[in-house]
């Protein structure tokens, strides 16, 4: 039997390749006779580089950038295609990711995304055709102001503090914003994200994804009004954009993305960006379709398999990859919080948690790999033909 294992990373406790490497030696350890084909993946969340730097031909561009509270962590760029087509890739989450907080650091009304900015200036240092920032699993919340003032749109006082300070910020804290822009042009700009939330409103940045990074319910407000204070300065200093077709102003506040890492997607697409699936994007740049044709079956998984796996991550991904090819899928994750009614459109034939309980979700987080590649096994002897 012929098994692709393409997992997404298992947030916090292992990277993508650990996590396949987990699941594939499980898997061994029931079915050794099964070819196994180890994949990891990303959705421009944590793993987004070094996922892409394993299928692409480029060079990787070392560098020290700041992190959500301004110390020095390293980061790179990865540099790749033939001049005159070159694409630079970045992972926001080496710089604003909320694996790089401790517990008790985690308030996005004082993280920033200064650190991206300095990500996307070093992408331009290489003079490519193209920038791809891979966005996800952040721990801020300030709409890109961090990242705008890193390119000069604006005073870092302003703009740099995090997103609770945004809402005292003056009219012309964004008076550099053409400047910035400018910086871009000529450069194809795309967002590569997992979610197509808004920046405010119910199913905003705020509200959905604030409480993830330690908000609570009463911060979470606070920082809605925050970047509904940041879309104000926005207004006053650049018109809005048209719509092509229809000539209708375009508010892109509420465009899909302009959520995504905590309102870093509203900051890119006010420098001309563009949004792409993540996982989309990762499923082709590896190849995903030709390296499932002659497969079996596709495993694939994350850390927590929840409502918001159903929407633009790798789990669902794979799973409507898997289906287009005719072949089952099934998620072993850390958790698994939703049912079976809800994976059925997905075309996913199965879900396996690794802990169902408080005790072994404590045992999971003690032993990642162990855990998961015990749990592997035992799926193992569901799904692979006895010898």
């Amino acid at each position: 039997m012929h098994v692709v294992i393409a997992p997404d990373c298992f947030t916090g406790t292992l990277t993508a390749t650990q996590a396949a490497e987990a699941m594939a030696a499980g898997w061994h350890d029931t079915a050794p006779q099964d070819t196994l084909t180890l994949l990891p993946l990303s959705d421009g969340g944590p793993g987004f580089l070094d996922v892409l730097a394993g299928a692409l031909d480029g060079d990787i561009v070392a560098l020290t950038v700041s992190d959500p509270l301004g110390r020095e962590v390293p980061a790179a760029v990865l540099v790749a295609g033939a001049p005159g087509e070159r694409t630079a890739y970045i992972e926001s989450a080496q710089a604003a990711g909320l694996h790089l907080l401790a517990a008790d650091e985690r308030n996005p009304a004082l993280t920033s995304t200064w650190g991206v900015g300095q990500l996307l200036l070093a992408a331009l240092a290489e003079k490519p055709q193209r920038i791809v920032v891979g966005l996800g699993g952040s721990g801020t919340n300030d709409g890109g102001a961090g990242l705008l003032a890193a390119l000069g749109a604006g005073p870092a006082e302003h703009l740099a503090r995090g997103g609770g300070a945004l809402a005292d910020a003056p009219d012309d804290a964004l008076s550099g914003l053409l400047s910035a822009r400018e910086q871009l042009a000529g450069v194809d700009l795309v967002l590569a994200t997992d979610v197509e939330n808004p920046l405010l409103g119910f199913k905003g940045a705020s509200a959905v994804f604030g409480p993830q990074k330690g908000a609570t319910p009463e911060l979470a407000q606070e920082l809605e009004g925050a970047l509904g204070r940041f879309t104000e300065i926005v207004a006053r200093t650049v018109p809005e954009p048209l719509d092509l077709l229809t000539g209708a102003p375009r508010r892109l506040d509420r465009e899909p993305g302009a959520g995504a890492a905590g309102g870093l997607g509203y900051a890119l697409f006010l420098l001309g960006g563009h949004r792409v699936s993540g996982v989309e994007l990762v499923l082709d740049t590896v190849g995903f379709r030709d390296v499932v044709r002659g497969s079996e079956l596709v495993v694939t998984g994350e850390g927590t398999f929840d409502w918001q796996s159903l929407q633009g991550k790798v789990a669902s991904g794979v799973a409507v990859a898997a289906l287009e090819a005719g072949l089952p899928s099934i998620v072993l994750a850390g958790q698994v919080l939703v049912g079976r009614r809800e994976t059925m459109g997905l075309g996913i034939s199965g879900t396996y948690a690794v802990a169902e309980t408080p005790e072994e979700v404590d045992a999971a987080l003690l032993d990642p790999v162990g855990t998961l590649r015990a749990r592997a096994a035992r799926v193992a002897r569901t799904w692979s033909p006895a010898r």
